[in-house]
């Protein structure tokens, strides 16, 4: 066993709209909950790209990203990603270089692969699908030089973008994106938060394989994972609950706005699609601030993570900002010894 310091704690927001509510109010609530993040102590808060899901705001990234960075001053502020294959390299350079020109040193730039979206969306957000996903190493690759210096009789470039420092992630849910990383010596952020099976895989494999680069000397891993806290259990399990019924949702394909916990799940779901919640968000932390406090240590000590992004789909704005608050609150404490062990 080694001894290592715990990592730092960053925030994931879907801007999530609730049943009974609109993307106007999802968005504030976002800025409001990255405001509390910041004076928490979180490092980042990063939003995530999705398209046509009427439970979803966060679908024009750089433009939610810009409002949550013009109304915070410290915290890091990034995409959680930003869906390559839907767009244009040089685009998503212009919009970056954009953001960081405005903020300077605090925009982060992260890249997935895939629509966020079904393929009949995919098609009307790029017209162009001949390569889409297939074409993810050379776009992302093709990203990175815009941000370079330009050359001497460069006839393309990003403005303003070029020769700006922007830290690019890859985030990914299998191994694909965790070997790219490492081969490109880039950061790599695992959707732990609901694809658990291959996060120890595809954390291996990002370790094992990586080639440092100018951008990174040293592989760095951030997980994601789902906090759900509250002051006891049962209070907890309770907020739990509108992340279930939205997962079951999903996988009937009918989603849509976050709904209002339930006392139970019981007769909610079929014993088949019980089964899936219980395995796509296995990972989940979900009870008092003790039982966070434990989970949360036994989660570093089991992935080694560097970072950790947590995310919560809870339907009450002060209950998710007191979640976010309880998991501040027992990391500072767990913080104080100044570490904690997981395997060498």
């Amino acid at each position: 066993m080694s001894v290592r310091p715990l990592p730092p704690l960053s925030i994931l927001d879907l801007s999530l709209i609730v049943r009974g509510s609109d993307a106007a109010e999802a968005l504030h609530h976002s800025l409001d909950l990255a405001r509390h993040g910041e004076r928490w102590g979180y490092r980042r808060f990063w939003l995530a790209e999705h398209h046509n899901m009427t439970g979803v705001a966060s679908a024009a990234t750089a433009v939610a990203i810009g409002y949550v960075a013009g109304g915070t001053s410290t915290i890091r502020v990034g995409s959680g990603g930003i869906m390559l294959p839907n767009h244009s390299p040089l685009v998503i350079a212009e919009q970056f270089g954009t953001l960081e020109s405005l903020y300077p040193g605090r925009i982060d730039l992260g890249l997935g692969r895939a629509p966020g979206t079904d393929q009949r969306t995919a098609r009307a957000l790029r017209r162009d699908q001949a390569q889409g996903a297939d074409s993810f190493p050379q776009d992302v690759m093709e990203l990175q030089s815009y941000f370079r210096a330009a050359a001497p009789g460069q006839a393309v470039r990003a403005v303003p973008g070029a020769g700006l420092e922007i830290p690019i992630w890859l985030l990914g849910s299998s191994l694909f994106s965790a070997r790219l990383a490492a081969a490109l010596g880039l950061p790599f952020a695992f959707a732990g938060h609901f694809a658990p099976e291959l996060m120890l895989p595809a954390l291996d494999a990002y370790r094992n394989e990586f080639r440092p680069s100018d951008a990174l000397p040293r592989p760095h891993a951030m997980v994601g994972l789902g906090v759900f806290g509250a002051e006891t259990t049962a209070a907890a399990r309770r907020l739990f609950t509108s992340a279930q019924q939205q997962f079951v949702a999903l996988r009937r394909g009918t989603p849509g706005p976050l709904p209002p916990p339930v006392d139970t799940m019981e007769g909610r779901w079929t014993e088949w699609e019980q089964a899936g919640v219980e395995s796509a968000l296995g990972q989940a932390i979900v009870g008092n601030p003790a039982e966070v406090k434990a989970g949360l240590e036994a989660f570093v000590a089991r992935t080694g993570a560097d970072e950790l992004i947590l995310t919560a789909h809870i339907y009450d704005h002060a209950a998710r900002l007191r979640s976010f608050e309880i998991a501040a609150e027992v990391w500072a404490e767990a913080m104080r010894p100044g570490a904690v062990k997981v395997s060498a």
